[in-house]
């Protein structure tokens, strides 16, 4: 039985991800969904002392391929940590709305002292500029899924961003040298991962390494 592994984006909880975990486990999957201090540490101490233990709990020693499914921060959270840790039984991984070359709204944060203390260390390192962490990680070796939002419901942190944008990452943001394959669906950030569409084009991409072409969306619907 092959692993999937969620991890949700920041401020949130692992009740983010639970329709995913309905979805993926009806298909026959073991499910960790992993619940994470996401304000209250750096990027990198989240990987090494969050998710490291995860995995390494729930995947290290059983032969199964170990597949990873990510909303925003969590990809780079992901991304780090397999840059730094090699993952032996590796599937495939899908991320959605992750920014993987940074977002202008974390650079913005980074300049509002309250958003610095209710955002906490990590946000401040999701920046666009190529000294921020995902800027820093360089392509990615392993078979990369990226499903970006364009539909927002921030109009003024849209403002902020240039170009098609989910409300918190610009599409072209989320794009990563080395992914795999690349989908645009008509959502927001905050609820792309609730989305039916979504979901099968998760489970689609993780059972055959790329997403399906005929149906991209499901429709449209609130954000």
């Amino acid at each position: 039985m092959d692993t999937v592994v969620l991890l949700h984006g920041l401020g949130r909880t692992d009740l983010s991800m639970a329709r995913l975990v309905t979805a993926l486990s009806d298909r026959g999957y073991r499910v960790v969904n992993v619940d994470y201090p996401s304000t209250e540490h750096s990027i990198e101490q989240l990987a090494s002392e969050e998710l490291g233990p995860a995995v390494e709990d729930c995947c290290a020693s059983t032969g199964e391929k170990v597949h990873f499914v990510t909303h925003s921060m969590g990809g780079i959270v992901l991304r780090y940590y397999l840059a730094e840790h090699q993952v032996e039984n590796l599937g495939r991984v899908v991320m959605l709305s992750p920014p993987n070359q940074g977002s202008e709204v974390a650079d913005w944060a980074t300049e509002n002292p309250i958003l610095q203390r209710v955002l906490g260390p990590s946000a401040g390192q999701l920046g666009t500029g190529p000294e921020s962490l995902p800027n820093q990680l360089g392509p990615v070796d392993f078979e990369l899924g990226i499903i970006a939002g364009n539909k927002t419901l921030n109009p003024v942190f849209s403002r902020m961003i240039p170009g098609a944008d989910d409300g918190k990452v610009s599409v072209e943001r989320t794009k990563v040298e080395g992914m795999t394959d690349f989908l645009v669906v008509p959502h927001s950030h905050t609820y792309i991962m609730w989305h039916e569409a979504v979901i099968d084009q998760v489970v689609y991409f993780l059972e055959n390494g790329a997403f399906q072409r005929e149906e991209t969306s499901d429709g449209g619907g609130s954000g």
